[in-house]
């Protein structure tokens, strides 16, 4: 026995020495499913100056006009902030602002409590151009950064370039540049950033936005402009595009340069969200299937993506357009019909988006909402619990890491 027992611990010594030698946890995004992480939410008294940002609807934030269709299960945040809603039993009802490291803390410890991969991080252009968004979206990165390397979670930064302007793809190179000295993204040691994503051997920086037909400032010359920055850096770069890059369908621009594009990039991340849902989806599946195949004979890899659902009433009025959750097929149907494609990764939309019912955190139940006269919360099912989508989304993970067991049926806790 006490054999074994010192085999063991030499077992495990050599594992944790070996891991120690390897500079990057994430050299590869093949075999990970990771998801968006928007950090965009602020509240009046977390420092930030920007009121309750992303949660009020036109300015204001109370029963009836909020942008969130989603309410967040706030039973184990450090901080909490009291907001104009109340429950039933007329108690106050609080929400949370990633402008607190415990907060973003909170969420990487789901991240890996559940066994999801990490995240990327937004960083809107829109925003970090103002000081005040720079401000913000800085420190979350700051906090996402720290408990990415605490967490052992992949780490990936992801620059949405709606809102920009011609010309300003020199400031988003200047960010990034500003950034890589702070984090040490070029590191070959993986020192400052052990767990910050790498693909192709080089670390992994995003572009999402080009080629939509929704009358973008910028085009492909200032997409270009960038994508050649950052490769002349020594970054892999994946570019965000719409769902119907390839045949140039109904949101994309229908330009061959986009197909130019996307030969210079490492991996190509189409948009899916909205564009299905479970009755229409197994139609779709075939533009998942076509998709690899492009990317396999242009030699770029290929990411796609899945969603719970999908509801923003309380941003576009109790008419708009809302796809049901149906207590996780939906979004199994998607994982399992990526597998069947014959997809290597993952992209989930989104970690903490309740703006687009998409987020996948913990977010209330139904006899949990607060209350909303003249306006709509979605509760997750009371039996699901509210962290039914982050569980769905560690048994997708295992299974793109290879686990067995799984298959089209949705799995059962």
């Amino acid at each position: 026995m006490k054999r074994i027992l010192i085999f063991l611990t030499i077992c495990i010594l050599s594992f944790h020495a070996k891991a120690r030698q390897r500079p990057f946890h994430y050299p590869s995004y093949k075999g990970l499913v990771m998801a968006g992480y928007q950090g965009w939410f602020n509240t009046p008294n977390d420092g930030a100056g920007r009121g309750w940002h992303h949660y009020e609807h036109r300015g204001v934030f109370a029963p009836g006009s909020c942008e969130v269709d989603l309410w967040p299960d706030m039973r184990e945040y450090k901080k909490q902030y009291p907001s104009p809603f109340r429950f039933a039993d007329s108690s106050v009802a609080n929400v949370f602002s990633p402008y607190d490291q415990s907060t973003v803390d909170l969420h990487f410890k789901w991240m890996k409590d559940y066994g999801i991969d990490g995240v990327f991080m937004q960083r809107f252009i829109a925003e970090v151009r103002n000081p005040s968004g720079n401000n913000h979206f800085n420190t979350v990165l700051h906090h996402a950064m720290a408990a990415a390397k605490r967490n052992d979670r992949a780490i990936c930064i992801m620059y949405d370039l709606s809102g920009m302007n011609p010309g300003e793809e020199q400031f988003l190179l200047n960010d990034l540049d500003a950034l890589t000295k702070e984090y040490g993204l070029l590191e070959k040691s993986g020192k400052t950033s052990p767990t910050y994503l790498h693909h192709n051997g080089k670390p992994l920086v995003t572009i999402w936005g080009v080629g939509f037909n929704d009358h973008r400032k910028y085009g492909f010359k200032e997409a270009e402009a960038i994508i050649d920055g950052l490769k002349s850096r020594g970054f892999s770069v994946m570019l965000g595009v719409p769902t119907y890059w390839r045949e140039f369908g109904s949101d994309a621009l229908h330009d061959e340069a986009l197909h130019q594009l996307l030969r210079k990039c490492d991996i190509v991340a189409p948009w899916f969200v909205g564009r299905y849902g479970q009755e229409s989806y197994p139609a779709f599946h075939e533009t998942v299937v076509k998709d690899i195949a492009w990317c396999k004979e242009n030699h770029v890899d290929y990411v796609p993506l899945a969603f719970p659902g999908f509801s923003w009433r309380n941003m576009n009025g109790p008419n708009a357009h809302t796809i049901n959750r149906n207590k996780g097929a939906f979004f199994w149907q998607q994982v399992a019909g990526a597998k069947a494609a014959g997809a290597e990764m993952l992209y989930i939309a989104m970690f903490d988006e309740m703006n687009e019912g998409t987020s996948i955190f913990k977010c209330a139940t139904a006899s949990q909402l607060p209350l909303n006269p003249g306006g709509v919360f979605v509760g997750i099912e009371d039996e699901l619990g509210s962290d039914h989508y982050l569980w769905l989304a560690g048994q997708a993970a295992n299974w793109f890491h290879g686990k067995s067991g799984y298959n089209e049926n949705l799995p059962k806790r």
